[in-house]
């Protein structure tokens, strides 16, 4: 006699995925593939500017190294990988050599090894805001303690966060500081150098790791401030003068998604390595190693001599595209966005009128064609924010005329309404 078995629920999620909340940027692709539809949302690098030429021969010359190119390969990074991004380290200041570098599978995959292995639930880690939303997003998911700094026109306002850490009990400390110094995403600010300097000095005082994470630097505009030869001093080059030996505070965390191509997926780490070891251990769990394959592509391009043009050619080309953007905001009647000029990286931030409603402003974007980030996703309280992010890096600069009208008229339909 055949009996029907008795059927189990299978088990449950995990409380921290039972309702997980996604990214707020990456949950507004829907709207995306409405016919018309006009992007000043996502940070990608401008498709015309990608050098599909010389990855294609990169990749062709991979291809010519034989079997290695299809092999699995040590988690730390291929050696001549690690050797070429311990070059770029050096060109920007910073004293490093290969066994200085873990090579991870996108700069977002570096600082989710770094949350894995410097916290536990309930530690505190601090962070700029407004911040990046996929920062946010990994701290929330590794129960910490998140705790916000402000910026401004000159970035992380230093002033602040030692206020802030005086007036913490010392259980309560940070473990870590996330910061994007150059050209910040979302406000794209940069991090004055008396700031810097400050900002070293509490991470020693206090005893925090400083994230620097800095995938814009190399894009920096003419004349940037702060800047004699254009890219800025990083973090972790400041922190070595000022740092005891062995004792640099400044995880230094970069990517060529933006100045090389985003689908090779080329991050990387520059940390002592007590912290690198950590990390490539947990990396170890995640992914094994990053693709050989995109890391031939990416060695050999950045040894073909086409990498230093192609990055001159999207700094003139994103700042070209960040004037038509901000100009064009400034010249909608009424002023109803108020934004400044960054002096590089991707983003301009911009602060709605007091009398508009910031989400009565986006959904009328949606409805005249052009989508814009809303500045609650930039926090870690998810408040309404009368801000929010434009990235002028993907949208031609013919094109962004159109997008600036289409926002001007969403704004006067937000303030009518």
């Amino acid at each position: 006699m055949n009996t029907t078995p008795t059927l189990t629920p299978l088990a449950a999620f995990a409380p921290l995925f039972a309702e997980p909340a996604g990214s707020p940027i990456r949950e507004l692709f829907p709207l995306l593939s409405r016919p018309g539809m006009m992007s000043l949302a996502g940070g990608y690098p401008s498709a015309s500017l990608l050098d599909a030429e010389g990855l294609a021969q990169a990749a062709s010359h991979a291809l010519g190294q034989g079997i290695s190119a299809l092999q699995y390969g040590a988690t730390e990074g291929l050696p001549a990988m690690r050797d070429a991004l311990a070059q770029q380290a050096q060109a920007r200041g910073m004293t490093a050599s290969a066994p200085d570098v873990l090579v991870t599978t996108g700069s977002q995959q570096a600082f989710d090894l770094l949350v894995r292995v410097l916290l536990q639930p309930g530690d505190t880690a601090l962070v700029e805001v407004p911040a990046y939303p996929a920062t946010l997003q990994a701290l929330r998911l590794a129960q910490a303690n998140i705790v916000g700094v402000p910026m401004d026109a000159d970035g992380l306002h230093t002033d602040a966060l030692a206020e802030l850490l005086a007036q913490m009990p010392a259980a309560q400390r940070p473990k870590l500081l996330y910061t994007v110094p150059n050209f910040s995403n979302p406000r794209g600010s940069l991090l004055s150098a008396q700031r810097r300097q400050a900002l070293v000095q509490l991470a020693l005082q206090y005893g925090f790791w400083i994230v620097e994470d800095d995938p814009y630097g190399e894009l920096h505009f003419a004349h940037a401030q702060d800047t004699a030869s254009g890219t800025p001093a990083t973090l972790r080059s400041m922190a070595a003068h000022l740092a005891p030996a062995g004792r640099n505070p400044v995880v230094y965390l970069s990517s060529l998604s933006k100045t090389v191509a985003p689908a090779l997926r080329i991050g990387w780490m520059l940390a002592d390595q007590a912290l690198l070891r950590r990390c490539a251990v947990a990396k170890q769990t995640v992914d094994l190693c990053t693709s050989p394959m995109a890391q031939m592509v990416a060695t050999s391009y950045l040894h073909s001599g086409r990498y230093a043009p192609t990055v001159q050619r999207a700094r003139a080309e994103y700042q070209r595209r960040m004037h038509a953007l901000v100009q064009g905001l400034n010249a909608i009647p009424d002023q109803p966005l108020h934004c400044t000029m960054p002096a590089g990286g991707m983003f301009v931030w911009a602060d709605i009128a007091p009398h508009i409603a910031p989400q009565r402003l986006f959904e009328a974007a949606v409805q005249h064609g052009v989508l814009y980030v809303p500045g609650k996703a930039f926090y870690p309280d998810a408040a309404e924010r009368h801000a929010l992010r434009l990235s002028f890096a993907a949208t031609e600069a013919q094109d962004m005329a159109e997008a600036v009208q289409r926002l001007g008229r969403a704004a006067l339909q937000a303030q009518s309404a």
